[in-house]
């Protein structure tokens, strides 16, 4: 078996990556940005490698990657399943492996407090892969740190040159990094970017897009032929700003990435359906009555009426994203709005609701991302 360093010419869809003791660290955050994190939520989901994959030629007929998985555990409810990772062999579906522990952080929902325990090394085996040269392609888990430790083969390994294809930059909540999802693949982002034909780098950050200007500042300088940005439910839900504020952080936002991206597509994408949010600002919160049921479901605290005073909500949000994108259109022809009610509108939840009322199961995952690839990729490709 031959060893082969994990450097950046392997691996696609990070910003950086990190060299640890234990081994290298991909993040879809650079460290500069990184250094201006003010949360541990941030901290977390940037380090989840949503998109993230290993891409390679070789003709080796067996592969073995060494992995530090971080599983987190939240008390009281119902284990995570564990992350998936997927091979692809030319671009065809070849294999799926998981690793059962890792280093471990168990959240305690009730209290906000969080404990760390460090686990062991753990060996993701692909064999009987066809013995011409080919490319090979490890998507990472999407919902699970991934500290990547050793990549072994039975043939010689080298970097893949680029495919050729459109690189899209994507922006958005935990609904682009794929909550409820269950496979790397199987987000709405990945499977829009496989159905259009183009190359993702997949900046959706669970409770993170919230217009942060280090974020804006990191897809500025990130290579991208089409990007897009999703603003709207962790704004609310997060009950972050009024609505005085939030039309200058939009533009603001919008500004930093045309600095970087001057005549790329840029399309502004607003909130999907979600019940609780529509008329009702945030904060959100876990459902405690659920969470005794030991089931993770959200729900709204605020006051539909203190929308009159410019607290948000998606209604709200959905009309000055639009307002907004159609002021700048007449100076940026290449600027988009894309109505997130025509990716999920009312009736499909009423076909296929929010399973914890805030995030879409697997199947609409899917729905999703054929209506993006088909209503805006498609047409920015044009």
């Amino acid at each position: 078996m031959l060893t082969t360093p994990i450097t950046a010419d392997l691996v696609r869809g990070a910003l950086d990556l990190e060299s640890t003791e234990r081994g290298v660290l991909p993040h879809r955050l650079p460290a500069r940005a990184r250094q201006q994190i003010p949360d541990g939520q941030l901290t977390m989901a940037e380090s989840q490698p949503s998109g993230v994959r290993l891409v390679f030629r070789t003709a080796a007929s067996l592969v073995e990657l060494d992995v530090v998985a971080t599983k987190r555990v939240f008390v009281g409810t119902p284990p995570r399943p564990d992350g998936v990772y997927e091979l692809f062999v030319d671009g065809e579906f070849s294999a799926r492996a998981s690793v059962a522990d890792g280093d471990t952080i168990s959240v305690d929902l009730a209290t906000g407090t969080a404990r760390h325990e460090p686990g062991p090394v753990r060996t993701l085996r692909f064999d009987g892969l066809p013995g011409h040269e080919k490319t090979v392609e490890i998507w990472l888990p999407h919902n699970e740190t991934t500290l990547l430790v050793g990549l072994r083969t039975d043939a010689s390994v080298h970097s893949a040159q680029s495919s050729g294809r459109p690189t899209w930059l994507h922006h958005g909540s935990s609904i682009s990094h794929g909550s409820n999802a269950t496979t790397p693949t199987g987000t709405w982002p990945a499977t829009a970017a496989a159905l259009a034909g183009v190359e993702l780098v997949n900046l959706g950050f669970s409770g993170s897009a919230l217009l942060d200007p280090f974020t804006a500042r990191a897809m500025r300088d990130t290579v991208a032929d089409i990007v897009s940005v999703k603003i709207g439910i962790n704004v609310v839900n997060a009950d972050l700003m009024r609505l005085r504020a939030f039309g200058p952080a939009v533009h603001g936002f919008l500004d930093t990435i045309r600095e970087g991206h001057p005549t790329a597509p840029l399309l502004v994408v607003s909130p999907i359906h979600c019940p609780i949010h529509e008329h009702t600002p945030g904060p959100g919160e876990f459902d405690p009555d659920a969470l005794r049921e030991g089931k993770v479901r959200f729900r709204a605290t605020g006051d539909p009426a203190e929308t009159a005073s410019g607290k948000l909500t998606l209604t709200v949000i959905r009309d000055e994203l639009a307002r907004i994108v159609k002021e700048r259109s007449a100076a940026d022809p290449n600027l988009r709005y894309v109505d997130g009610l025509e990716l999920y509108g009312e009736a499909d939840h009423a076909e296929r609701p929010l399973p914890d009322a805030l995030h879409p199961d697997a199947a609409t995952h899917r729905l999703i991302g054929e209506r993006f690839a088909r209503l805006a990729l498609d047409a920015a490709l044009a």
